[in-house]
């Protein structure tokens, strides 16, 4: 729990700002998206650090410290929505005394473009992204992935797990079966359903909901979008239409999509090679 008033920061969360401040350093902050905790982005921090950035990865507010805590409490999960993570991180950020790289994956991804619109970011890695409101591109592998929790309305108030073959199909499609497994019981943990719900009908919200992203803002900096080519959750279709819609800013946008890969590229045997494109991008902008 946090331990000031009004706060929606962790004492440990605090403890990595006060590290990346002490450091002196870049920071690098890292944004997990659904089924996944913040530890999963610990050999990704282990690379930036070794090039010379101070990493920290908060998580969202109040999620459980580990993967066998989190299994056991679904309901940690249960309500939490797109601009409520989006703030705690936020909150985290101001809090810097460095304008930091924010490196997203997944609603992770859609909240870095969120942070990116804010002008905070000193450069944005935007990793398969969940569709922001105006990315039209629904494709038929994205409503499947999507179905175990948009299928029941009542999930909108729960965290969901997903099964194994769930996850084969919406993550780890693109690798073997043993690999997929062992992704599953490392890395798995339950999702808020509301994100979904969220991004699944922002298109339909007069009033624009909470996965709008200021595209427009000249602020926003350098941003970096990822795909991965055989992605069953956000296909190559949702990132492209995100890149076009943020190549329209003043700033410099990129688009890559990683040949042969799913939705679990962050964190499976090749995260290496989409690491290395997002540390390229982040070294030509940011010292």
């Amino acid at each position: 729990m946090s331990d000031t008033a009004g706060s929606t920061l962790a004492d440990w969360e605090r403890v990595e700002i006060a590290r990346a401040n002490e450091s002196d350093l870049t920071p690098v902050v890292f944004v997990h998206g659904l089924w996944l905790l913040s530890s999963s982005w610990q050999a990704w921090r282990d690379l930036f650090e070794d090039n010379g950035y101070i990493t920290l990865a908060p998580g969202w507010p109040d999620d459980p410290d580990t993967v066998a805590e989190a299994r056991e409490h679904p309901e940690a999960f249960a309500k939490k929505m797109v601009q409520q993570v989006t703030d705690h991180y936020l909150e985290a950020i101001e809090q810097l005394d460095r304008a930091p790289v924010v490196i997203g994956h997944s609603f992770g991804g859609l909240i870095a473009q969120k942070i990116a619109g804010e002008g905070v970011a000193a450069a944005t890695v935007s990793i398969d992204n969940a569709p922001f409101k105006g990315v039209l591109p629904l494709p038929a592998s994205a409503l499947k992935s999507a179905a175990p929790v948009l299928a029941n309305p009542t999930n909108a108030g729960k965290g969901v797990s997903l099964t194994f073959e769930q996850f084969k199909y919406g993550w780890t499609n693109a690798v073997d079966d043993v690999e997929a497994k062992r992704l599953y019981e490392t890395f798995h943990v339950p999702a808020a359903g509301a994100p979904l719900f969220q991004a699944a009908f922002a298109n339909f919200n007069p009033f624009g909901g909470e996965t709008v992203v200021d595209s427009k803002n000249p602020e926003r900096g350098p941003l970096l979008i990822i795909g991965g080519e055989h992605d069953h959750t956000v296909p190559p279709a949702i990132t492209h239409a995100s890149y076009k819609i943020q190549s329209k800013n003043p700033g410099t946008t990129e688009e890559i999509t990683i040949p042969d890969r799913g939705h679990s590229l962050t964190i499976d045997s090749g995260w290496r090679v989409v690491a290395d494109e997002a540390l390229a991008f982040v070294q030509r902008f940011v010292d």
